[in-house]
C-alpha cells in the first residue's frame, strides 16, 4: 500500500530528554534550546513599521449601511504603529494602570486591535471580555466579575446599539467609556476618533522604555467551571517566548509570508495570543473573519477563504467540518484554499474521523496530495502553546512533544498522568487571587494542568504524548472501575458525526455510563420535518432515533467492558447557555458545570423516566 504524500511540512522538533525524579515522576523536555527572542512583542511592531510600513497588518470588511460587509479595509504597520502612540498618549493622559486598566467588550475589529496595540505600547493591560458576557447573558453576572476583579479605568466597545444595555447596567463613574459608534443614554462617553486623534509626546518613547520583560500585558479571564472566571496574568515574557516556541516547533510560520484568515476570538488565548501575537511577531497579515462556524454566518468563512488564500489555517473542529462538506462542491473555496496553505491546526475539541478522511480525500483530488491536519496542547496559563505534534502522521487525541524551553513534568495520580508545565511562556498567576494562584502550582513551581495525557507509543517517547482526558471531568462507577471522559467523548462525537455537536458522560457512582447528547442543527434535516417544528419533535422522530440507535449499537460492538460502554442515551432539545458556565463563545462544553445544572435530566436517564431513550441492541 503506497504512502500517503503530503505538502512538505517540516517539524522543528522531533527529539526529546526523559529523566526520572521522585516515584511516580517523570521530566521530559525537548533536545532543542529555546532560541533568544523579543523582549517585548511591542518591539515586533515597531520594527515591521520601520522596514515594512506600507505592508497590510491587518484588515477587515466594510460594514455597509444595509448591515452587509463590503470591500476589505486595511490596516498598514506604519498606520497600527501610528494609531498605537496616539492611544497611548490618550491613556497615559488619563492615568491608567495595572490597577486602573482598560476592558474591551466587543468583538475583534481594527479598533479593538488599535486599542490593544496602544495599551501595550503605554504599559497600561487591556482585558478583552467574551462579547457574550455582553450580549447573550441575561443577567451579566460574569461581566460584573470582571469589572470587579480588574477595576477597569476605561470601558471601550464597538457599537452603542448593541453593548449599550450592557454598559448601562455596569458602568460607573470611575469607568470612561469609549465607543466606535453611538452614545448610551444616560451614560457619558466619548468616540474612539478622540482617542486616535490625540497627539502623541516623548511620554510616550518613555513609557514604552519602562516596558519589560515582567510588565503584564493583558487579563484573560478563563471559562469558568463551576466557578467564576478567573484573571490570568500574561506577561511580555510569556506573549514573546511563547511566540519562538512556536516558530521552533511550526516551521512553516517562518518559511514564507504569513497570511491568516481568522475568526477565532481575541478574549480567548487562541485567537488572542496564538494568532493575533503570530502575526505580530512574524510580520504577516491577518484578514478578520466575521464569520463563525455557526449555520447562520459559516457562509462569511467561506466567502473568506474563496477570496484570501491563507498560509496556514487554524479552525476548531466544527470549523473544519463545515469547510470539509462546503469543498466537495465548491470549487473555488478548494482552488484557493488549497492554494498555499501549509498546515492546518484544530484545537479545542476533539476532531472527528471523517472530518479529516474527508479533507484528505478532497485535497488528494485537488492537488494530489494532503494537507497536514496538526494539533497540540495548551492552554490560557501556558500562553498558550505548549505541546505540538512531531509528524504528519497524526490521530485523533495525539499531542506531541514539548516546545522548547518549557519543562514538562508527568505525574502518576494512581491510574493517571497528569501534566504539568514549567517555563517563560507560564503564567505567573492569577490577578487578586493568591490562594488560587498557589492552588496552582506545585512545590517544584510547575502549574498543575489537570488534563491527563498518555504515551503514542510508551517504546518510543519520541512520538510524544497524546491526551487521556481531564482528571476532574472522569470518574468512577459504582463498581470502582474508572471512565476516562475525554477518549470516550471523542469516540461517541466520531460515531455520530455530523449530528452530534457534544456530549457530556453520566454515570458517576452508578453501575453504567451514560450519554447526554447536544446535536447540531443537521438533525433537522435529517429529521424530514418541517422548518416550524420543536427541538423536542425532531430529536424524537423516528430518523434521529434511528440514526443514534445505529451510532449507539456500534459503540457497544466496540466497547470492552462497562466504563467505555453507552449504555443509555438521550438527546437534549435546549442548548447550553453561558450564563449556567456550560459552554464557553468558543464551543468549548463544561461537563462539571452541566452535570450540575441539569441533574434532573441525569437522574430521569439512569432511572429510565425519559421520554426517549435509546439502549444498546446488541
Amino acid at each position: 500500500m503506497n504512502q500517503a504524500r503530503y505538502r512538505t511540512l517540516r517539524f522543528g522538533i522531533t527529539r526529546v530528554a526523559l529523566s526520572e525524579g521522585a516515584p511516580g515522576v517523570r521530566y521530559m523536555r525537548a533536545e532543542q534550546s529555546l532560541q533568544i527572542y523579543s523582549q517585548r512583542i511591542t518591539d515586533r511592531l515597531k520594527l515591521w513599521a520601520q522596514t515594512r510600513p506600507d505592508q497590510s497588518f491587518m484588515a477587515r470588511r466594510a460594514r455597509l449601511a444595509d448591515g452587509s460587509l463590503g470591500d476589505w479595509i486595511h490596516l498598514s504597520y506604519a498606520q497600527a504603529w501610528n494609531s498605537a502612540c496616539s492611544i497611548s498618549q490618550a491613556l497615559l493622559d488619563r492615568r491608567l494602570s495595572v490597577d486602573r486598566p482598560v476592558v474591551i467588550l466587543s468583538e475583534n475589529d481594527l479598533e479593538h486591535a488599535q486599542l490593544a496595540l496602544g495599551c501595550l505600547v503605554a504599559g497600561v493591560p487591556f482585558v478583552p471580555t467574551s462579547p457574550a458576557y455582553s450580549l447573550i447573558s441575561q443577567d451579566y453576572d460574569k461581566l460584573r466579575h470582571v469589572l470587579k476583579t480588574v477595576t477597569p479605568g476605561l470601558l471601550f466597545a464597538s457599537d452603542a446599539k448593541r453593548y449599550g444595555k450592557a454598559i448601562a447596567a455596569v458602568a460607573s463613574a470611575d469607568m470612561e467609556v469609549v465607543l466606535t459608534s453611538g452614545t448610551v443614554e444616560g451614560v457619558a462617553s466619548i468616540p474612539f476618533a478622540d482617542l486616535l486623534a490625540t497627539e502623541a509626546t516623548d511620554a510616550v518613547d518613555a513609557a514604552m522604555a519602562a516596558t519589560g520583560p515582567e510588565t503584564i500585558t493583558k487579563f484573560l479571564f478563563t471559562s469558568g467551571s463551576t466557578k467564576l472566571p478567573k484573571a490570568v496574568i500574561n506577561t511580555q515574557r510569556m506573549w514573546c517566548a511563547n511566540q519562538q516556541q512556536m516558530a521552533q516547533s511550526m516551521m512553516a510560520l517562518t518559511e514564507r509570508p504569513l497570511v491568516l484568515v481568522d475568526w477565532l476570538p481575541w478574549n480567548h488565548t487562541f485567537g488572542g495570543n496564538h494568532n493575533f501575537g503570530m502575526v505580530l511577531y512574524h510580520g504577516g497579515t491577518l484578514y478578520i473573519d466575521d464569520g463563525k462556524p455557526t449555520p447562520a454566518l459559516m457562509h462569511e468563512t467561506l466567502r473568506n477563504l474563496r477570496e484570501i488564500a491563507p498560509t496556514v489555517y487554524f479552525n476548531v473542529p466544527t470549523g473544519f467540518e463545515a469547510i470539509a462538506n462546503a469543498m466537495q462542491t465548491d470549487a473555488l473555496l478548494r482552488k484557493t484554499l488549497f492554494s498555499r496553505v501549509k498546515m492546518f491546526f484544530y484545537a479545542g475539541a476533539s476532531l472527528a474521523q471523517p472530518i479529516w478522511d474527508s479533507l484528505f480525500a478532497t485535497a488528494e483530488a485537488e492537488i494530489g496530495e494532503r494537507i497536514v491536519m496538526s494539533t497540540g496542547m495548551g492552554m490560557t496559563e501556558s500562553g498558550p502553546f505548549a505541546i505540538f505534534v512531531t509528524s504528519p502522521h497524526v490521530k485523533a487525541g495525539d499531542l506531541g512533544v514539548p516546545t522548547p524551553g518549557m519543562d514538562l513534568k508527568l505525574v502518576d495520580l494512581g491510574g493517571k498522568t497528569e501534566v504539568r508545565y514549567r517555563g517563560p511562556n507560564i503564567t505567573p498567576g492569577y490577578w487578586r487571587a493568591p490562594e488560587e494562584t498557589a492552588a496552582h502550582f506545585d512545590e517544584e513551581g510547575f502549574f498543575c494542568s489537570g488534563d491527563a495525557v498518555s504515551w503514542i507509543d510508551p517504546e518510543d517517547e519520541h512520538q510524544g504524548l497524546k491526551f487521556d482526558g481531564r482528571i476532574a471531568e472522569d470518574f468512577k462507577l459504582a463498581t470502582g472501575t474508572f471512565v476516562s471522559v475525554g477518549p470516550l467523548r471523542a469516540k461517541i462525537i466520531g460515531a455520530g458525526a455530523p449530528y452530534v455537536q457534544d456530549v457530556v458522560l453520566t454515570g458517576i457512582n452508578l453501575k453504567e455510563v451514560g450519554a447526554m447528547v447536544f446535536p447540531t442543527q443537521a438533525v433537522r434535516t435529517l429529521s424530514g420535518l418541517s422548518a416550524d417544528a420543536s427541538m423536542s419533535e425532531v430529536l424524537a422522530s423516528a430518523a434521529v432515533v434511528a440514526h443514534f440507535q445505529t451510532v449507539v449499537d456500534t459503540l457497544s460492538k466496540n466497547s470492552t467492558g462497562s466504563a467505555n460502554r453507552i449504555a443509555r442515551l438521550c438527546l437534549l432539545a435546549e442548548p447550553p447557555t453561558i450564563d449556567r458556565s456550560e459552554i464557553t463563545d468558543k464551543g468549548s462544553i463544561n461537563q462539571r458545570a452541566v452535570l450540575t445544572h441539569r441533574a434532573a435530566t441525569v437522574a430521569a436517564l439512569h432511572e429510565g423516566t425519559l421520554p426517549v431513550i435509546i439502549k444498546p441492541t446488541v
